[in-house]
């Protein structure tokens, strides 16, 4: 895994309550690959992340979300905790870069409770996603195929459960494969990780024809490859 990102820069967007691990083990996975992450927030304010409810270490900001451009980053990742993304969906400027790095096509890895960002983005129509249970109606409300598992790869969107879910967010030990066909026991035509693959190099990878003509050569999106080579532009659901 090690270099698969030189050069490439991650976002991350988090702010107070923060699910902790959820930040930092993606963070030391897009390091140990080669990425530069970059922490972007509402504010420059120091702020918090916790330990389910109890208070863990500070972090400071390297950008607000007003200053951080879309064009500068390579992939986005959304940890969760539940006071974290309850408060990100309130801001106008998260919520408008979110939006427009999904209208980009450029990769997305969401834990948790993150997809509420998502929703407030307006980019999950169509799309299969898990996250905590609680969230299931709203996802469900929002025009996404909502679905229990801990990694789902939906055409650049990567996303997981829980923080038990991260070693298989954080890695992978098998090559991409196509794309399904729909079938009434895959309507979705959603691949689905076979071998435990995750964010950091699932959501990253997406790649077309060598022609360009739109088609894909291959269904999973991965960091190390999307991050290279550029990525589509995804379904935004609007």
């Amino acid at each position: 895994m090690a270099n698969e990102l030189q050069g490439k820069k991650i976002a991350f967007i988090a702010t107070e309550g923060v699910e902790q691990v959820e930040l930092t083990e993606p963070w030391k996975a897009v390091e140990q690959a080669g990425a530069k992450p970059e922490l972007i927030s509402m504010d420059d304010s120091e702020f918090h992340a916790w330990n389910h409810f109890d208070k863990g270490d500070p972090f400071k900001p390297d950008k607000t979300a007003e200053e951080a451009k879309v064009a500068d980053y390579d992939g986005l990742l959304l940890p969760g905790g539940v006071a974290n993304p309850d408060q990100l969906r309130t801001d106008e400027n998260v919520v408008g870069f979110i939006r427009e790095f999904a209208a980009s096509g450029k990769p997305i890895g969401v834990i948790c409770h993150g997809p509420w960002t998502l929703i407030e983005a307006g980019v999950l129509k169509g799309r299969t996603i898990t996250s905590w249970p609680s969230l299931h109606t709203d996802l469900i409300n929002a025009g996404a195929n909502w679905v229990d598992e801990d990694v789902v790869v939906d055409a650049g969107l990567v996303s997981s459960r829980k923080p038990d879910d991260l070693p298989a967010f954080n890695a992978t030990r098998s090559p991409p494969k196509r794309r399904r066909k729909r079938s009434r026991a895959n309507p979705a035509g959603v691949t689905r990780p076979q071998s435990r693959c995750a964010a950091v190099r699932l959501s990253l990878r997406a790649t077309r024809s060598a022609a360009g003509r739109g088609r894909r050569d291959r269904g999973l999106w991965r960091f190390r490859r999307a991050a290279s080579d550029g990525a589509p532009a995804a379904r935004t659901g609007r």
